[in-house]
């Protein structure tokens, strides 16, 4: 009588890096590695291109486009050029320009279209060379030994990874903190955001003196409850992003019609009702709930989460895109010292670094809701020099220690909130 034979599992892809999602830290990442001839490899459960908010660019992403070599493809492709922020509050408008600012670095950038932007960003990556694997998600993980992910295609056929490394860059997914429970509650209060895209047709509008500019975002606080603001995204083709953010009891029914939800809200907001008086929706409106986020860990010896995928803060200051383009170059430096045998300490040398900026934005995001960061923001009559620090920090910089709004946030601040309200 003859033996079974043993059947053997099939033998696990293997790769230096296996980087979980094709979004901007995605790309970034796994460009960075690969031009130091690592062996990456990108798992991506959506195909591009695909929606997503985070359409207003801060000029520190430019610094990093440009290491990872992802921007010329970005300055070649058309997208909506941004030089700055401007904020609108009962009749009060205010603007700062990026170019005038306290950090040393790109003052320009562009609005985008997420779709758009993040399939060009991959597909320049994948001409640099990087295999992206669109359609196939994570299934399972093992981190016992060496690092192992489970993997399912579009097509129900299973297959493992081996890495030295897995990054997690699935943003909202939030793939490794689900699986190896790492979320935890975040510190800020549950808010919500109702958004779409429009045809602004802003141009056939009689603004009557406002200014409107199309190379800025626009902020706009609710006239009757500061806890609301409102974002206003040019893009090239005039088309705008249009959104409104606040706790979910502020902005009413959010189970019924969102777009009647959005477009009441606007006709509350003088100056933004005017704008898109004759704006038509052209996409569905989405809703995102819940979506502040906080994680156990950033990093160990076998994983770091990038961007949204370990913490996300609040849209009001567009600073979501740049901590994932940040955490990505921190933790590419990181990575290749290990992957070169050097030693590595994740938490000092990646997470606390990355911290430095993502606590500098929870600051003044903090203090936007409590209203002190927008007493700071429409004072008429604000120090050059003091803007030009905050105009940094609404630039991105939000590691720039050299700058003291920065290097002391809160207690920098507290100061000039004072000397607002004096």
């Amino acid at each position: 009588m003859q033996s079974a034979q043993q059947v053997s599992a099939p033998t696990p892809q293997q790769f230096d890096v296996a980087i979980i999602g094709a979004g901007p830290s995605g790309s970034v990442a796994a460009s960075l590695l690969h031009q130091q001839g690592k062996r990456v490899i990108v798992i991506e459960k959506q195909h591009f291109p695909r929606f997503s908010i985070g359409e207003s660019l801060l000029p520190c992403c430019m610094n990093v486009l440009e290491k990872a070599k992802l921007i010329d493809a970005v300055n070649q492709a058309g997208f909506q050029f941004k030089n700055g922020a401007a904020f609108n509050s009962q009749g009060r408008y205010t603007e700062f320009d990026f170019t005038d600012k306290f950090s040393v670095g790109h003052g320009t950038t562009f609005q985008v279209e997420r779709g758009q932007f993040d399939k060009l960003l991959a597909d320049t990556a994948a001409k640099q060379g990087v295999k992206i694997r669109y359609g196939h998600s994570v299934e399972s993980i093992d981190l016992t030994e060496t690092p192992r992910l489970a993997i399912t295609d579009e097509h129900g056929l299973a297959y493992d990874i081996e890495a030295e490394f897995i990054l997690d860059a699935s943003g909202f997914g939030r793939v490794l903190p689900r699986l190896l429970d790492l979320e935890i509650p975040s510190s800020l209060p549950t808010r919500s955001a109702v958004f779409t895209h429009i045809e602004d047709n802003i141009d056939q509008v009689d603004l009557e003196g406002f200014n409107f500019d199309r190379d800025k975002i626009l902020i706009s606080v609710h006239p009757e409850n500061k806890d609301i603001w409102y974002w206003l995204i040019p893009f090239s083709h005039g088309r705008c992003s249009v959104g409104v953010v606040g706790e979910p009891h502020l902005l009413g029914d959010l189970d019924g019609d969102l777009q009647a939800i959005l477009q009441r809200f606007i006709n509350e907001e003088p100056r933004l009702n005017q704008l898109l008086s004759k704006a038509k929706f052209v996409r569905e409106c989405g809703l995102l709930q819940g979506y502040s986020a906080n994680v156990k860990t950033l990093a160990t010896d076998k994983f770091a989460l990038l961007g949204n995928a370990g913490e996300f803060l609040d849209p009001v200051f567009s600073s979501g895109v740049t901590i994932a383009m940040q955490s990505a170059d921190l933790a590419s430096q990181c990575l290749l010292k290990q992957l070169d045998g050097q030693p590595v300490d994740w938490q000092t040398d990646y997470a606390q670094p990355l911290m430095i900026g993502v606590d500098t934005f929870r600051t003044y995001v903090e203090a936007w809701y409590d209203g002190r960061f927008q007493d700071v923001i429409f004072f008429p009559d604000a120090d050059p020099k003091i803007k030009q620090m905050i105009c940094s920090i609404l630039a991105g910089y939000a590691w720039d220690e050299t700058n003291p709004f920065v290097a002391e946030s809160e207690r920098r601040l507290k100061m000039i909130v004072e000397l607002c309200r004096a």
